[in-house]
């Protein structure tokens, strides 16, 4: 069959992390760079269709198709590794340096993806700056604005609503790379993949990857967004939002549950399958 049971599912999230771990810098800039175009893709073509169909719902349905074509392709998504390599940390198979290091070097390139194929974009929804009147123009500015100065319209509440949406949305997206690993099955991968996608997009909360290609591009097109405005009132509380949805609620817990913490580098339920409950009890 090629349904994946969850315990063999997080041995699969612990391998993951750990080659992911060790990749080589170019590796991670590279993945990471095609990663966050096609992200950018995937949301031009979500305002695409719900610009054409004025359904919102049609552009969360359609936009998973990004994600699937990273995770199919082994790329590096950032969002994805804040789930998974702290798990192989935890297991003492990844450092804590190369942790970091995996998440500095594929943020460095989803920066790079994003923007590529911000100017990309701008080129052609601007026919090279002859007209404004685009109206996925018009919708980019005014997510890029929203996602910035709509925040710091609100003062520090506003900080606090950015990063727990930012904890929502990886929550899913994460749960989403995890998701591929119950099963086998190409199709089976892609459907439930898809869903957790669906799910973060819906319901607009925050995904750092994303934001690395609107609020630029929104910014390009004219959006009355500065840098500041982009760091601080989103992209660095974003981030650290997506941190803890990834790692906290979708690695940790499942981690916990199937897994169990580990004493002396056992794992827990490696020892209850082989121990008494006394034996367990006394490591």
């Amino acid at each position: 069959m090629s349904y994946v049971k969850p315990k063999q599912v997080i041995e699969n999230m612990i391998e993951a992390g750990t080659d992911k771990a060790k990749l080589s810098i170019h590796n991670m800039v590279l993945r990471g760079i095609l990663s966050g175009a096609l992200l950018g893709f995937g949301t031009t073509l979500a305002f695409s269709a719900e610009m054409q169909t004025k359904l919102g719902i049609v552009g969360a349905i359609l936009f998973p198709a990004a994600f699937v074509i990273i995770i199919l392709l082994g790329l590096e998504l950032v969002t994805g590794n804040f789930a998974l390599i702290p798990l192989a940390v935890l297991e003492k198979k990844a450092t804590i340096k190369e942790m970091f290091s995996n998440w500095f070097w594929v943020i460095v390139g989803h920066l790079i993806g994003g923007f590529i194929y911000a100017v990309l974009f701008v080129v052609t929804v601007t026919n090279f700056g002859t007209t404004s009147e685009n109206m996925i123009a018009k919708k980019i500015i005014q997510v890029a604005e929203a996602k910035t100065i709509g925040y710091q319209a609100i003062g520090a509440t506003g900080i606090i609503v950015v990063i727990v949406k930012a904890v929502l949305c990886n929550w899913m997206v994460s749960l989403g790379a995890v998701m591929a690993m119950t099963t086998q099955s190409t199709i089976g991968k892609i459907v439930a993949m898809w869903l957790p996608i669906l799910i973060f997009f819906a319901q607009g909360f925050e995904h750092a990857v994303v934001n690395m290609f609107v609020i630029p591009a929104g910014m390009l097109l004219g959006a009355d967004v500065g840098f500041g405005d982009w760091w601080v009132w989103n992209q660095i509380p974003v981030l650290f939002g997506n941190i803890i949805g990834g790692f906290i609620f979708t690695g940790l817990v499942l981690y916990a549950t199937y897994h169990g913490f580990s004493k002396n580098g056992v794992s827990l339920y490696k020892i209850k399958q082989s121990s008494s409950i006394k034996e367990v009890e006394d490591l």
